[in-house]
C-alpha cells in the first residue's frame, strides 16, 4: 500500500498551469528529493501535499484515504510541513514545543525536545529565549524540531536547511535519515546538489509544472 499518492494532480491560476499532471508515490521510508529551477512548481507541490492549498485538479491519497475525506486538522497531524520562512509564534521556542503537544491533547516530552535540541546543536537554554532574539539559522533548526517533535506520515521539507552552514545541515540531514528508517516517507525540495548527492537515493525533477524526470 503507498503511503502517500498523487495521481494526475494540476494546479492552475488566473489560467495559469503551475502543476499539470502530476504523478507520485511515496511509500514507508522513501526519501524523495523534488529539484528543478525557481519558479517550476515545487513549493506549490508540497503546498497541496500539506493540504495548505488545494489543487484544481487529480486526487491525494494518505494510506489509500483521499484527502477529501479528512478533517484537515486530522490530515496536518499525519502530514508535517517545514518551510524556509520559519514561521515560529508565541514568545518563546518553548510556546512553539508546547503547541505541538497542546493541541494533541498530549503530555509534553522534555526528554525528547532536549534530545533534539542537542542533536541539533542547541541547547536547553533556547527554550527560554525569544523568537526575535533567534539567528535566521536558529530558528530553521526550531522549526524543523518542531515539525518532527511527534513524528508524522509524512515529511515535507521546503528548502528547510538553505539558512544553515554545512555542520548544522549535516546533522540535520543524520536526523532525518533517521526518521527514513523508522519508515516516514519524506519529501524534500533543495536548492542544494550537494545535499541530494550526499543523502538522496531518489528524485523527481520539475519544469514549468511538468514532472520531467523520475530517478532512484
Amino acid at each position: 500500500m503507498d503511503l502517500l499518492s498523487l495521481t494526475n494532480v494540476s494546479f492552475k491560476t488566473n489560467e495559469k498551469n503551475i502543476l499539470e499532471n502530476i504523478n507520485i508515490k511515496i511509500n514507508k521510508g522513501d526519501l524523495i528529493f523534488i529539484l528543478g529551477h525557481s519558479g517550476s512548481g515545487k513549493s506549490t507541490l508540497l503546498k497541496i501535499c500539506a493540504n495548505l492549498i488545494n489543487q484544481t485538479a487529480g486526487d491525494i491519497f494518505l494510506e489509500n484515504k483521499n484527502y477529501y475525506e479528512y478533517f484537515p486538522y486530522d490530515l496536518r497531524r499525519e502530514v508535517s510541513y517545514i518551510s524556509q520562512e520559519s514561521c515560529l509564534f508565541g514568545k518563546t521556542v518553548m510556546d512553539n514545543f508546547e503547541f505541538v503537544y497542546n493541541i494533541r491533547n498530549k503530555m509534553i516530552d522534555y526528554k525528547r525536545i532536549n534530545n533534539l535540541l542537542e542533536k541539533f546543536n542547541l541547547n536547553n537554554d533556547y527554550l527560554n529565549k525569544e523568537i526575535h532574539s533567534l539567528s535566521g539559522g536558529e530558528k530553521q533548526r526550531i522549526s524543523i524540531i518542531r515539525g518532527i517533535l511527534i513524528p508524522p506520515k509524512i515529511l515535507l521539507l521546503d528548502e528547510a536547511t538553505s539558512a544553515l552552514d554545512e555542520k548544522n545541515k549535516l546533522k540535520v540531514e543524520d536526523v532525518i535519515l533517521g526518521m527514513k528508517e523508522e519508515g516516514i516517507g519524506i519529501m524534500w525540495v533543495t536548492h542544494d546538489i550537494q545535499q541530494f548527492s550526499r543523502i538522496g537515493s531518489k528524485c523527481i525533477k520539475i519544469e514549468s509544472g511538468k514532472l520531467v524526470e523520475e530517478v532512484s
